[in-house]
């Protein structure tokens, strides 16, 4: 699904709503992370089977999204009440437990559709992952079908990827194998 308001390096789709962060409800928007890199994923519904695995990984490594200057915030069509129940039952019981990304709500499907991943027939978001730089401009979109999650390390490795070439622009990527190889042990370090 697409609206067609998604255009990469234009500016991404502004947001906001009510997010449990650190098991409390607080009032997010985009324009609160201004200036830092944002991933900014939707997944299907909570206390489904994929979905707590993925938020679970992106929330075990916040750490090295922080490093490098950028947050990650998950979103679903679940109310912020839905998110706190999830978060407040215990993993072995297929709850989420504590996490230390914000859980967006779209109860109003308003953003998933912004963002091009509401499925109207089932009233749910796709999977999909945005990146958006510093300036709040769209870098990438990946989508997937709803049985498969997204990659941390993946998405690590196109955050810091994006950044060095804002740093030393396109230009710079020589292609002798020597220069690549400095180039690919500058992203792992």
């Amino acid at each position: 699904p697409t609206d067609g308001k998604l255009f990469f390096s234009k500016p991404a789709p502004d947001w906001e709503g009510t997010a449990v962060i650190n098991g409390e409800f607080k009032e997010l928007k985009l324009a609160d992370l201004e200036g830092k890199y944002v991933i900014f994923f939707f997944y299907p519904l909570d206390f489904t089977f994929v979905c707590p695995t993925e938020i679970i990984a992106f929330s075990d490594r916040i750490e090295e999204f922080r490093a490098i200057d950028a947050e990650v915030v998950a979103c679903s069509v679940d109310s912020q009440f839905t998110h706190l129940a999830w978060i407040n039952t215990p993993r072995k019981q297929g709850g989420l437990g504590p996490v230390k990304i914000p859980l967006l709500s779209d109860l109003t499907h308003q953003i998933s559709k912004d963002y091009g991943v509401y499925l109207e027939d089932q009233g749910h978001a796709l999977r999909g992952l945005f990146i958006i730089d510093d300036k709040k401009i769209l870098r990438q979109i990946t989508m997937n079908d709803l049985p498969v999650g997204r990659s941390v390390d993946e998405t690590l490795r196109l955050i810091q990827a994006f950044q060095y070439t804002d740093k030393h622009g396109e230009g710079t990527f020589l292609f002798s194998f020597v220069q690549k190889k400095e180039y690919y042990v500058c992203l792992l370090l």
